[in-house]
């Protein structure tokens, strides 16, 4: 089959283009602007068209389009003139998944890790929003099985067709596509994890309890996780515990909740290996790219990059620094936050004021936004005034510093402690662009 990706260079839909291509379809896509995804894509052997036109458009037989899609794009427009097939991505997702044994993550926290993690465990084909470092990509295609993870941001996670549904958590996230209906968005949770043959969940979650799930294999994590310590080996993270009676495990990563993850994907991975095998290939997961990825190490500075956006993410990663410097001592703890999109920053806007306890000093970007967002006031300097933050237009990265940077002009080097970026807008790049 002749297939079209429009906005292929998203981590998402690129993984479902890699999948695609290599279960034998014949794949091409655009985007707007060429990225180190589209370049990897036509280094795979997929046709990639930038910037995006309609005659691009050549003679596929579905064309998959991305949700940051509108219906302005002149491919769509193309397209459904054409009367040729078009589909979203959440459309297209029984058509890519089929009638595979699909193990689908699903959660507002946790997702992108603990579907890595099983994917390494089970050594299987992976679909995942994020890069592993088990394989430095999106995608594995390996045997029959599928660790995929699922999206619950737009309800696609209903589509995908899990022969075993885990959950992490069900904290309500997205809202403004269920439109802020709370009995609409547990009901779509719950439809998720009852698709599946087999369910796992973190069955302590305080939303994922009023779901009234039955038939689960169940994790209490605060009984069920035991002995958690943590290490460093060549200044690199890893967590030690002891999961019900299975025995340790150790992972990489810091942090009780990368204990909760992993023992979710330990779970889940019975109904395939016995836990001796579980516990060697879990010692593949090297973490995922943008998740407390330690982009630099010196003897007084690491720089840290971390994708959380939400203020329990930002908690938990918080945390996973105190952890670390507690072995490291650096003394110094200093949080760059890119707020992502107006409608999370205003929607969870209580938990942000709490969120960054535990960091020294705060530095603040501005917002990043996407095309066509309605812009929300957000008094920013009297909200987060009890950190004394530093607010700044952009970050230089350098070898063992880093520079705030205001009106062109430097605000402040950081040269010492531990300085971690957090978001999930262009900060990554910013972290990762070290100018000498």
């Amino acid at each position: 089959m002749r297939i079209h990706f429009i906005g292929i260079g998203g981590i998402g839909l690129s993984a479902l283009a890699r999948f695609l291509k290599h279960s034998g379809h014949e794949v091409s896509g655009s985007d707007m602007k060429e990225t180190p995804i589209t370049d990897e894509l036509k280094a795979e052997g997929i046709k990639v068209y930038s910037p995006q036109s309609a005659s691009n458009i050549k003679d596929p037989e579905i064309v998959i389009y991305s949700a940051a899609v509108t219906d302005e794009n002149p491919e769509l427009i193309e397209s459904r003139i054409r009367q040729i097939r078009t589909l979203s991505r959440k459309e297209a997702l029984p058509i890519v998944l089929g009638d595979r044994k699909n193990y689908c993550v699903a959660g507002a926290h946790g997702k992108s890790t603990t579907t890595s993690i099983l994917a390494s465990i089970l050594d299987c084909t992976a679909i995942i929003g994020a890069i592993s470092k088990d394989f430095g990509s999106n995608f594995r295609y390996k045997n029959g099985i599928v660790a995929f993870e699922a999206d619950e941001s737009d309800a696609s996670f209903i589509l995908s067709n899990p022969y075993c549904s885990i959950v992490t958590n069900a904290e309500p996230e997205h809202m403004e596509y269920y439109n802020y209906d709370y009995e609409k968005f547990f009901d779509t949770y719950k439809k998720f994890i009852n698709l599946g043959t087999k369910k796992v969940i973190n069955a302590e979650d305080e939303y994922i309890k009023k779901l009234g799930i039955e038939d689960a294999t169940e994790l209490y994590p605060s009984v069920d996780i035991k002995n958690i310590s943590y290490i460093l080996q060549d200044d690199e993270p890893y967590t030690k515990f002891e999961l019900k009676d299975l025995g340790y495990f150790e992972v990489w990563g810091f942090g009780y909740h990368i204990a909760v993850n992993t023992s979710l994907a330990v779970l889940a991975a019975l109904n395939e290996l016995d836990v001796e095998q579980i516990r060697t290939n879990l010692k593949n997961y090297k973490g995922i790219k943008k998740r407390f990825d330690i982009l630099q190490k010196c003897d007084k500075f690491v720089l840290i990059d971390d994708y959380a956006h939400h203020p329990t993410e930002i908690e938990a990663t918080i945390k996973s620094v105190e952890l670390y410097d507690n072995l490291k001592n650096l003394k110094k703890r200093v949080i760059i936050w890119q707020p992502h999109k107006y409608s999370r920053t205003f929607d969870n806007l209580e938990g942000f004021k709490k969120c960054f306890k535990g960091c020294d000093e705060l530095v603040i970007l501005p917002i990043w936004t996407i095309p066509g967002e309605h812009v929300l006031e957000i008094d920013f300097e009297e909200t987060f005034k009890q950190y004394n933050p530093i607010f700044a237009d952009k970050i230089l990265a350098k070898n063992c510093a880093i520079d705030i940077i205001k009106d062109n002009k430097v605000l402040k080097t950081y040269n010492e402690g531990i300085v971690v970026g957090v978001g999930a807008g262009d900060i990554t790049y910013q972290l990762r662009k070290i100018v000498k």
